[in-house]
């Protein structure tokens, strides 16, 4: 890595994408990397995921992003950080998934969160934030006025987190794809989501795959259909919604003339479940994808 780094710090090289994916750099080769982008001019997208970074190498790579503009996205995904050391300053699009970054770090991200102008996309996925972490994040959302893709998928924030994202929705005019899906989220979360879903005009994708809502739940995703004009993609795949759930769903979408995307794929679909998911056809004018597992 040193001498990769060192290579780079040559102004005849232009190079603007790096994917050092599954390169196991340690702390050793971030700090090497962090030198070098001090003074690089050209570098947009760095791709570190899966390196075996840590809270050391994660503080010099942000202490080396203090003094460089150019650097739009970063990928951390999969590596041992907590997020302390994290500020993300000039990027656009920060990937933090697959760490270790708990209810702490989702409190240090929504305090940065809460004054950033830059960043537009953040992945959290899988990084057992909580119930609390979600609290942390939604108060962030209220404020922040650039954010417009935030994945918060399998972070257990259940129903309670899910209200709190669905309280932030009300005031949040920018994000417009969100992913909750295998968040534990069952019929309650769903109903707050969905209230928000009245007053919100900005969200155009939302993931709830692999969350137990339910027919109930479904019922309530349902009467949002009917109403909401601004929602575009809906995912729920695997949601342990039964036959009479389907069929809300598919009279939900009668008089929908905005989802394009639509994920109703299911473990398991009998015949009676077949002729409702049929019967989309007769209502979706609109529709363009369809996902379902016959």
């Amino acid at each position: 890595m040193e001498y990769m780094a060192e290579a780079l710090r040559n102004k005849t090289v232009k190079l603007t994408i790096l994917d050092l994916t599954w390169n196991r750099i340690g702390d050793v080769g971030a700090q090497h990397l962090a030198d070098t982008l001090r003074t690089n001019a050209t570098l947009t997208t760095l791709d570190l995921t899966r390196n075996r970074i840590k809270n050391e190498g994660i503080r010099h790579l942000t202490d080396a992003l203090l003094h460089n503009t150019t650097l739009t996205t970063l990928n951390l995904c999969d590596n041992t950080i907590d997020t302390r050391e994290v500020h993300y300053l000039t990027l656009t699009t920060l990937n933090l998934g697959w760490n270790k970054i708990g209810t702490l770090g989702a409190g240090h991200l929504a305090v940065a969160l809460q004054n950033n102008t830059a960043l537009t996309t953040l992945d959290l996925g899988n990084n057992e934030i909580g119930t609390i972490g979600a609290e942390h994040l939604a108060r962030a959302l209220q404020n922040n006025t650039t954010l417009t893709t935030l994945d918060l998928s399998s972070n257990q924030i259940r129903d309670q987190g899910a209200q709190y994202i669905a309280d932030a929705l009300r005031k949040n005019s920018k994000v417009t794809t969100l992913d909750l899906s295998s968040n534990q989220i069952q019929t309650m979360g769903v109903q707050h989501l969905v209230d928000a879903l009245r007053i919100n005009t900005t969200l155009i994708t939302l993931y709830l795959s692999l969350n137990p809502i339910g027919d109930e739940g479904a019922q309530h995703l349902a009467n949002a259909l009917r109403s909401n004009t601004t929602l575009m993609s809906l995912r729920l795949w695997d949601n342990e919604i039964g036959d009479d759930g389907a069929k809300f769903l598919v009279n939900g979408l009668e008089n929908n003339k905005t989802l394009t995307t639509l994920d109703l794929s299911f473990k398991e679909m009998g015949k009676r479940r077949q002729q409702y998911m049929a019967d989309i056809f007769k209502y979706t004018g609109v529709i363009s994808i369809l996902f379902l597992s016959l």
